[in-house]
């Protein structure tokens, strides 16, 4: 069978990076597409829902949980107060997207407008009663999953993973090429297109 990635590892080889590196990021790199489509799909997040009897939306709940502002995502003290703006930023989407997500969390009564403490002519967002229901079930349902899951990890294990996949989730911002070789690679490649 022949190595289709013969001409891959001799230019990652060309540009500085080891064999055992090479070998290392084609291994990530496949468990990460394959980690990658479970999570496009949103798995859990649907399991969730209908485990749980939800007649909702993904994308509702998102705003759930960002108007709920879990402590384990946004720091212990989370910026202010939130607003369409706040969902908008959080979740990564233009603000018209937010801003019928937030109205359509308002109709089903899971969110509600209320003035701000700040600035009485500013409408905050935050959760009725119904809307806390959903998101503490919904994060005990994630975390009786992801508990379960780790309850056979070792405090070591967990230790040691927790910091390095943190570090590791970082990589596609990393830009850092004290010796330009990755820079001439990537502009070679673009000449080769």
């Amino acid at each position: 069978m022949p190595d289709r990635d013969k001409d891959l590892k001799h230019r990652l080889a060309h540009a500085g990076i080891g064999e055992d590196l090479i070998q290392s990021a084609l291994e990530l790199d496949g468990i990460m597409q394959h980690w990658r489509r479970r999570v496009v799909k949103r798995e859990l997040g649907q399991r969730a829902l209908a485990d749980l009897g939800l007649d909702l939306d993904l994308p509702l709940l998102d705003v759930l949980m960002v108007v709920w502002a879990p402590a384990n995502e946004f720091g212990e003290d989370p910026e202010g107060e939130v607003m369409v703006s706040t969902v908008a930023t959080r979740l990564g989407i233009d603000p018209s997207r937010a801003s019928r997500l937030t109205s359509e969390t308002i109709r089903l009564g899971l969110i509600r407008r209320a003035v701000s403490q700040e600035d009485a002519r500013r409408a905050m967002l935050e959760l009725t009663e119904e809307g806390t229901r959903i998101v503490q079930a919904v994060r005990r349902y994630k975390f009786l999953i992801l508990g379960n899951f780790l309850k056979g990890w070792s405090k070591e294990e967990l230790t040691t993973f927790i910091p390095l996949l943190e570090r590791f989730s970082a990589w596609s911002e990393a830009s850092e090429d004290p010796t330009g070789k990755i820079a001439s690679e990537i502009a070679r490649l673009r000449e080769d297109l």
